[in-house]
């Protein structure tokens, strides 16, 4: 995995072991699950940057290259959901090292279920791949609701390290 830039303040790691407890996820009535495929790039895009500040700036001729050049990159672990009109409504984008880099879902669609069902289709992708556990970063001010959605999946913080 490529080292993750220094924590922020209020930024935290936090990790879900993965054991015989795990739950399917339950797709909201209305929207599909798929993994990624090279046409969904430009939509995956746009939502990462309507709904996160942080790259903002990075057009997508220079995030493309950057995401599908990166060694942990593997469509197969960037779960999409798709609402009835076809229109991307979250997006979990995981490392290959068992880590969750993006999880987002359009304000629009939010309060449904979306994100936790993206974040039990990954831990069941990994627990088939045979990792342990399952881990992401997310800023505990900035990101307070999606906090609270990790810690009722039973994510516990960890080190910075790992």
């Amino acid at each position: 995995m490529p080292e993750p830039r220094p924590p922020a303040p209020d930024d935290i790691r936090l990790r879900k072991i993965l054991d015989d407890t795990l739950i399917a996820p339950r797709w909201p009535d209305g929207f599909l699950m798929r993994t990624f495929e090279h046409t969904d790039a430009q939509a995956l895009h746009a939502l990462l940057t309507e709904v996160f500040e942080e790259g903002k700036d990075a057009p997508f001729d220079a995030w493309w290259p950057g995401l599908s050049g990166d060694a942990e990159f593997d469509p197969e672990l960037c779960f999409l959901v798709i609402d009835g009109k076809g229109l991307l409504a979250g997006a979990a984008l995981c490392w290959t090292s068992a880590f969750v880099k993006d999880l987002v879902v359009h304000p629009e669609a939010r309060g449904r279920g979306i994100g936790e069902a993206l974040m039990r289709q990954a831990f069941a992708a990994f627990a088939a791949r045979g990792a342990g556990h399952v881990d992401l970063k997310t800023n505990t001010l900035d990101n307070a609701a999606a906090v609270r959605l990790y810690e009722r999946l039973g994510m516990k913080p960890v080190a910075w390290e790992g």
